[in-house]
């Protein structure tokens, strides 16, 4: 029990160092990206205006000042007034959460099983047609950027087959482009990485061991080889699941999708300090919960990574 609470213990130290830093860091190259107070006034606005405005939004404050306030706010969940909506940026955040969502785990759960079956059957029968068209869509996948197959899939299934809408959130159709653009890095990542880990334990001396006993090819592929190579398949799915929850900024910038990367990239045109940093917070946050849940999953899949 000591050692689980130790193995705890120093998780979320990392953690929090690493939500440290990440928060310094958006802090920092936010007030260098310039001054807001301008885009707020208009160009004919009087000085004593200008100063009144930096006074109200504590931009007149030295940096290290408003560094210790911003960490002693963000404590307490606080990230200040949104400069262009003017309501609490946590809760104008929390307003597009849910949007991101929807979207990240629906790419997740659909590259997910896509992936792993289209994986091990590509080891099961390597080198064989179906291995050489699986694993070239995977190329595919990785290789083309995000925006150009969301382009792709509006040209295609939009505009000229008529068939699903071409942005915004509304009902299941507004959410199979997106969700497919978005989850297909990921699904091609995983599928490649299964098919990796698949064909390293079919080699494995216990394979050879289950097939000489009489074992059913299905058996021994889902009992024997999956259960032993799902350590690393777990690790990529994992780390994918943090990305698309915290990475989904061009595929709703493409497809107009309200979450909180549209909300990143809008506020960064406006130099809104304080959603930007809620948003960074809020995805590095996602991001680190995620892999704590799979260092924790580790020991299931695998007694080696329990805590001794």
């Amino acid at each position: 029990m000591r050692a689980l609470f130790v193995f705890v213990g120093r998780r979320l130290a990392r953690a929090l160092v690493t939500v440290w830093l990440v928060s310094t860091v958006v802090f920092v190259v936010m007030r260098l990206s310039g001054d807001p107070v301008p885009l707020l006034l208009p160009p004919d606005a009087p000085r004593s205006e200008i100063f009144r405005v930096r006074a109200e939004l504590g931009l007149d404050r030295p940096l290290p000042v408003q560094y210790g306030v911003f960490l002693a706010n963000v404590a307490r969940g606080d990230f200040g007034r949104s400069i262009h909506f003017r309501e609490p940026a946590m809760r104008v955040v929390w307003g597009y959460l849910p949007a991101t969502l929807e979207l990240g785990l629906t790419a997740f759960g659909l590259a997910v099983l896509v992936a792993v079956p289209v994986g091990l059957l590509s080891a099961v029968r390597r080198n064989s047609l179906v291995d050489h068209a699986t694993m070239g869509l995977a190329l595919v996948g990785q290789s083309a950027p995000t925006f150009f197959l969301g382009i792709l899939f509006i040209l295609l299934f939009s505009l000229k087959a008529g068939l699903l809408p071409t942005s915004g959130r509304g009902g299941a159709a507004h959410l199979v482009l997106p969700a497919l653009t978005l989850g297909a890095f990921a699904m091609a990542s995983v599928a490649r990485l299964t098919r990796s880990a698949v064909l390293e334990v079919l080699g494995a001396d216990f394979v050879r061991t289950a097939r000489a006993k009489g074992l059913a090819e299905r058996v021994v592929v889902v009992k024997h080889t999956l259960k032993n190579a799902a350590l690393p398949i777990v690790t990529i799915t994992g780390l994918q699941l943090g990305t698309l929850l915290g990475g989904a900024v061009v595929t709703e910038t493409v497809f107009a999708w309200p979450g909180i990367g549209r909300l990143a990239i809008q506020s960064i045109y406006n130099r809104d300090y304080p959603i930007v940093q809620c948003v960074v917070f809020l995805s590095a946050l996602v991001f680190i919960v995620v892999n704590f849940c799979l260092d924790l999953v580790y020991g299931l899949v695998d007694p080696r990574a329990r805590p001794r």
